[in-house]
């Protein structure tokens, strides 16, 4: 197992990432009508039972979880909390993070990886390797309010449980309501939604958008995760091949007839040119993500002075999929394994913290029992939704989240798929040439997966 996070440590360095992605959400400054009216108290501390370590180690890529934990959770008195946070640009976060998990057995006791954090895309590299631990043999046991595919993605093989997700992440469309009316007559969620439903709908929406001066789409990249989280395969197969199933082939056609039409922008997700596309001189209709995304990922629509804050909504869109979410899973040779276990115990069970990542921070939570409260409240709005009950929408939208057909090399896979084709897209290469450098890529970075 050494040898396969030594491989990955080799493969990590030579991946150059974006800058916010799933991975790392960048934090925006909201408007002050979307901010609690006061920011709640730090928890009173306890006593650190003596046996356990002074410090305690976090692993993460920006300080999002960072806010929630100082805000919501009781540090036993006397422990240090040191956070590590490495940012994803260029893989550095999962480059050090390696560095440090091939090291920790012989690190001293107060610098050894207590708890570190991963999302969706690659967390199958490290729940199913040594350098991860049993969470129930700690103490973690009820994982009755979490949703299924959360604990799934944080077992391993043999289905020991690693950690849990403070959060559940079922994807919206995230539509522009002006924009709305002006093309479907609309901006209620309802009719949107009946207008939007289908693949078929939402391409000849397109075709309506752009005859009235609109974008459907920012980049062609937008509709990616809705067709791949919709495959009926995973990218490589048992024998180690690579497979573009029919979803994957189906987005690829629809990024080049958008492009072609000039129903999209050609940019990278996180571009400036594309997020450029969020403020309200903006031209798009339509984005996609889940609520970590309009929260953390849209600022430019929340700037007070060029943002459009309010003039938002969300439907399911074309069909359900879900995209990213944080994981927090237990380091191997941690020396607080009651403090280890009560963080995992708070942001999934404690109900009072689960309801504040709701209230305060807009979060859609790994408690079913919450979020159902919050659906179900009639005074509970999202005010840059303009007040629709974000909540009500994900808890149903979480109903078909499934965590199958997933591999460990989805980052690479996908993240280097959406940038070839882009090229073809342009109409800087071919189509034979975009799959070739693909191919080349993935030769590259992962050597052992058999392309055609």
């Amino acid at each position: 197992m050494k040898k396969a996070l030594a491989l990955l440590l080799a493969l990590v360095m030579t991946l150059s990432l974006a800058a916010c992605g799933a991975s790392e959400p960048a934090a925006t400054q909201a408007p002050a009508a979307d901010k609690p009216a006061t920011t709640p108290a730090a928890p009173a501390a306890t006593e650190a039972p003596a046996e356990e370590g002074k410090v305690f180690n976090i692993y993460a890529w920006n300080e999002e979880f960072k806010g929630f934990f100082e805000k919501y959770y009781t540090v036993p008195e006397g422990v240090t909390v040191n956070w590590i946070i490495n940012p994803s640009d260029g893989n550095m976060y999962q480059t050090k993070l390696v560095e440090a998990l091939l090291n920790q057995a012989d690190a001293p006791d107060d610098e050894k990886i207590d708890m570190f954090l991963a999302e969706a895309d690659y967390i199958m590299k490290y729940a199913d390797s040594e350098y991860t631990q049993d969470i129930t043999a700690l103490g973690v046991t009820d994982f009755s309010n979490t949703y299924p595919y959360t604990v799934q993605a944080a077992s391993d093989a043999n289905g020991v449980v690693k950690g849990v997700s403070f959060q559940c992440c079922p994807s919206a469309l995230i539509y522009r309501r002006s924009i709305a009316k002006d093309v479907l007559g609309t901006d209620d969620p309802a009719e949107v939604q009946a207008l939007l439903n289908s693949w078929d709908k939402f391409n000849a929406v397109a075709a309506e958008a752009k005859a009235k001066g609109y974008y459907m789409t920012s980049s062609e990249a937008e509709t990616f995760r809705v067709f791949s989280n919709n495959g009926e395969a995973p990218l490589v197969d048992e024998s180690g091949k690579l497979v573009l199933n029919d979803a994957i082939r189906a987005w690829q056609a629809q990024a080049k007839d958008f492009t072609d039409k000039g129903y999209t922008l050609t940019c990278d997700i996180w571009s400036d040119e594309c997020t450029a596309q969020m403020f309200a001189d903006g031209k798009t209709m339509c984005f996609f993500g889940p609520a970590w995304y309009f929260n953390f990922c849209m600022g430019n629509a929340q700037d007070p002075d060029k943002g459009c804050y309010g003039d938002w909504a969300i439907c399911e869109g074309p069909a359900a999929h879900f995209w990213g979410g944080t994981w927090l899973l237990a380091a191997t040779g941690s020396d607080n394994p009651t403090m280890l276990a009560d963080i995992m115990d708070t942001f999934i069970n404690d109900e009072e913290v689960c309801s504040n990542l709701i209230k305060n921070e807009a979060q859609f939570t790994n408690n079913q029992t919450v979020n159902a409260k919050f659906a179900e409240d009639p005074t509970y709005g999202n005010d840059f939704l303009g007040g629709q009950n974000d909540v009500a929408v994900f808890l149903e939208l979480a109903k078909n989240i499934k965590f199958e057909n997933k591999t460990i090399y989805d980052q690479e896979l996908t993240e280097g798929l959406q940038g070839y084709w882009r090229e073809y897209c342009d109409g800087e290469v071919t189509e034979a040439e975009a799959m070739a450098n693909y191919y080349k890529y993935i030769n590259e970075m992962d050597p052992e997966i058999v392309t055609p």
